[in-house]
């Protein structure tokens, strides 16, 4: 279990209110069993919070654990944590073979333990290759098996499917969720929506270094407030002005005969519909998808707003 404290990191000051805070009073916990997704916009202390969970940056106020204890308080903090925050931090000479025979000897770990991740990950026939001929995606492969060199109890990846293609995306969902299957601690962040979607189970979503959402994926969709239900008649404009009510919001659909009706269920739209004789040829439920939730969320903790693009005439060109 990773639990977080108070967590705050602040640069360029050590009191509050100066320097840069990446990190603001972050508390939460990230339970065994089940793959937790790490949300939130660029900029928003993902990474500093990992490398803080990790030991790699001290925090400026608060506490972090890994199984009750600091990291740097683990006798053998590879069997206990295993991690991906940077996949090309490796020696560009070594085999992938090599790099991982030397973390297995600094740590106590048999030689056969690297055959299996190899093989776990796929980089068996690319073993004795030199890492600095490797794809991003075979990088990013050699760094998951480092992290599962030890078997550790909780793991931790930034961006693990950075790179991959289909296959290795798919490879890396399943992988997930049978490691938090074994029971083991599973803390992922990604900005790829859709895959989180379809992998984790919980979430943790910060903004500008503030926690904005612990819960479930289910109940982050089904609490968004997005849902919407598509009504399709061919009295569009009758229907629309008997729904209309406080709390209610009616937009035009993809097609004429065809509304978005946000606020009310279908039931309430179907009895309307029968009081007053109106045909209704289709009324379907639309669930938001995490990506929407999320960035109905996070819309005003964006810290790098692109602005719209605009095409100006040529000079001399007719307006």
């Amino acid at each position: 279990m990773i639990k977080a404290k108070g967590l705050t990191k602040r640069y360029g000051g050590k009191s509050a209110g100066t320097g840069k805070t990446v990190v603001d009073d972050l508390t939460f916990t990230v339970e065994p069993g089940a793959v937790t997704g790490f949300l939130g916009p660029n900029g928003a202390g993902k990474s500093t919070t990992m490398r803080m969970i990790l030991g790699l940056d001290a925090p400026t106020a608060g506490t972090v654990t890994v199984g009750e204890r600091a990291y740097a308080a683990h006798t053998a903090p590879l069997h206990e944590v295993g991690a991906l925050l940077e996949a090309r931090a490796v020696h560009p000479g070594r085999t992938a073979r090599h790099h991982l025979m030397a973390l297995a000897h600094t740590h106590g770990i048999p030689g056969s333990r690297v055959g299996h991740v190899l093989e776990l990950t796929g980089l068996t026939d690319v073993a004795g290759d030199r890492v600095k001929g490797f794809s991003l995606g075979m990088g990013q492969r050699l760094g998951i098996a480092a992290a599962l060199l030890g078997d550790p109890a909780t793991v931790i990846l930034d961006e693990p499917v950075n790179g991959l293609d289909p296959e290795g995306v798919l490879w890396i969902r399943n992988l997930l969720k049978s490691l938090a299957a074994e029971g083991r601690t599973v803390f992922v962040s990604s900005h790829l929506m859709s895959e989180m979607a379809l992998t984790a189970e919980r979430l943790i979503i910060i903004g500008r270094g503030r926690l904005l959402a612990e819960t479930t994926v289910a109940d982050f969709v089904r609490d968004s407030g997005i849902a919407a239900m598509k009504v399709v008649t061919p009295e569009a404009g009758t229907l629309a002005g008997l729904l209309a009510g406080p709390g209610i919001e009616i937009a035009p659909g993809a097609r004429p005969d065809e509304l978005d009706v946000r606020g009310v269920d279908g039931a309430h739209i179907g009895r309307i519909a029968a009081t007053h004789a109106v045909p209704v040829y289709e009324l379907t439920p639309r669930t938001a998808s995490l990506e929407q939730a999320f960035m109905d969320l996070t819309r005003d903790e964006v810290e790098y707003q692109a602005g719209t693009t605009t095409h100006d005439a040529p000079t001399g060109a007719a307006a």
